[in-house]
């Protein structure tokens, strides 16, 4: 492991970040890591990273003059993002990741491939609206009437839930077929799934609560 830390990691990347977001997910996770490029997105919004994980492609020659050499670390290999490149290399209670949604789909796409790896570090993407996370074994979110709770499978997927106006109980998920977006909690929710590959997208207001429910929860 590039980086091994008793408390939660912001992994900042170089997509869009929203002004105020890099300092909301500092306050929570205030080890910084960044991922290629960024490095430049975090030196611009005044804080430097501990540590620079990627293939180095996207990282400016002025924030890479600015950084100490021991907190480079080029992982050269093309068969990955950055994103999966720096998240392997992570060891955390639960990492929180900004600047890796908005600007590009095709980077958004591959974000939601990489939080289902089995990479070690849970994961929780923070957007604007939301927060995107790999389900858990089971999990119990603190979500109130009216939320609500996206669940959408990169591969097929059942399970059991209480809680959800449309109850997963028997339901057959898969990205072929159904999914789980737009269902709504009636209070809080309960999600146990069969198997992995089930994504959670619920109201980002809920990242301090969701955040040591992840770093505790019994991964795939």
């Amino acid at each position: 492991m590039i980086v091994d830390q008793i408390e939660p990691v912001t992994l900042v990347g170089g997509g869009a970040v929203a002004p105020g977001d890099l300092e909301l997910a500092l306050s929570l996770a205030p080890f910084l890591v960044a991922a290629d490029s960024g490095a430049d997105r975090a030196i611009a919004a005044g804080f430097e990273p501990r540590a620079v994980i990627g293939d180095l492609d996207s990282l400016s020659n002025v924030v890479r003059n600015q950084l100490a050499p021991n907190r480079i670390f080029e992982v050269a290999e093309q068969d990955s993002t950055d994103f999966h490149k720096a998240l392997r290399h992570i060891k955390a209670p639960v990492v929180l990741a900004v600047g890796f949604l908005g600007e590009r789909v095709d980077h958004q796409l591959a974000g939601f491939n990489t939080l289902v790896q089995p990479l070690g570090s849970p994961c929780i993407l923070l957007g604007e609206h939301e927060l995107i996370f790999h389900i858990p074994r089971q999990i119990n979110l603190p979500t109130r009437a009216g939320d609500i709770v996206s669940l959408f499978p990169m591969g097929a997927v059942t399970g059991c839930s209480t809680g959800l106006k449309w109850p997963l109980d028997g339901v057959q998920m898969s990205p072929m077929g159904l999914i789980g977006t737009s269902n709504e909690a009636t209070g809080p929710v309960s999600l146990t799934p069969n198997g992995p590959g089930l994504l959670g997208i619920i109201p980002r207001h809920h990242l301090p609560q969701l955040m040591p429910l992840i770093s505790r929860s019994l991964s795939w």
